[in-house]
């Protein structure tokens, strides 16, 4: 995804001189080419987040199109304060980048896990909030999130489903959710590289005579209402999973939009953390097991009664 993204990002400030890319310390073997072809649209600031967002914040309102990036919970809730009171109180266009969602950094600890960070962002007025589940959504929302003309949360991931130039679900568009697999005994909805597992376990439901439903629903906020509506009411229930606490992300998502329109799924189940902090350090593929959130995990979510 960081490759989808970094392609996007440089034909972007080609077209625009106005796209201007702000790192926190990183970006050393990422950025140099970007830097050397944009060296008055690169600036690196440090270890300085809450720093970066104020000065991408003041450049917005100058009418320049920001991009601010760094990996896990850094660019994000260390600045929590500078996103909420700057940039989304002033509805300034930037686009927050988080390069290593969920477990993507597992062997650093709870520190680089970004667990939290699609629920306190996504309560923020005015923000949209993406976390794609390949490499092409990447992409794709990388693209429309800098010419949204407005704050937005891109939440990019180490793993991501296999989808070259977007074959599994249609067009992407903000807001509106693919619709990967076609199934109607159960629809698994997911945010983020998860994805992959998703897609997994739809096919091991397949050898048990299960039909799943697979949606990416990529855009966090604002919710596709109608696809989680029709998933409520035309498959025999709905899993979600992200990774990700269970409380405020994607799950809760869908649990508002069906209590909020009357519409009662046949059941209905959330995997991600249950309220606890990802205190186990390993591999993303190790720490997706142990949490319950592997393709084996949602092929008993959607098995069970």
């Amino acid at each position: 995804m960081r490759d989808a993204f970094l392609k996007t990002i440089t034909t972007l400030a080609e077209q625009d001189p106005n796209v201007i890319l702000l790192t926190a310390d990183l970006g050393f073997g990422v950025f140099e080419e970007f830097e050397q072809k944009f060296p008055g649209q690169y600036f690196n600031v440090g270890v300085a987040e809450q720093n970066m967002t104020g000065l991408a914040t003041g450049l917005a309102l100058e009418g320049k199109k920001l991009i601010t990036y760094s990996i896990g919970n850094f660019p994000t809730l260390r600045c929590l304060e500078q996103i909420r009171n700057d940039a989304c109180y002033h509805e300034a266009n930037i686009t927050i980048v988080a390069s290593g969602g969920g477990f993507s950094y597992g062997a650093l600890g709870m520190s680089h896990h970004a667990t939290e960070d699609l629920s306190i962002l996504r309560s923020l007025p005015g923000i949209t909030v993406v976390a794609p589940g390949t490499a092409w959504e990447a992409a794709q929302a990388t693209w429309q999130l800098v010419q949204e003309n407005k704050v937005g949360y891109l939440r990019i991931d180490k793993t991501s489903a296999d989808d070259k130039k977007g074959s599994l679900g249609g067009e992407f568009k903000l807001g509106r959710a693919r619709r990967i697999i076609e199934g109607s005994d159960c629809t698994i909805i997911c945010t983020g590289g998860i994805l992959a597992e998703a897609v997994k376990a739809a096919e091991l439901a397949k050898e048990k005579g299960v039909s799943c439903r697979v949606v990416s629903h990529h855009t966090v906020k604002p919710a596709d209402v109608d696809e989680i509506l029709d998933a409520a009411k035309n498959t025999g229930g709905i899993v979600t999973v992200e990774e990700h606490n269970v409380i405020g992300g994607i799950g809760s998502v869908v649990a508002e939009v069906c209590l909020d329109n009357g519409i009662l799924p046949g059941k209905f189940k959330r995997l991600g953390l249950e309220d606890t902090y990802s205190s186990v350090v390993g591999s993303q593929k190790f720490l997706r097991s142990y949490y319950g959130m592997d393709a084996e995990s949602i092929l008993d979510a959607v098995c069970s009664s």
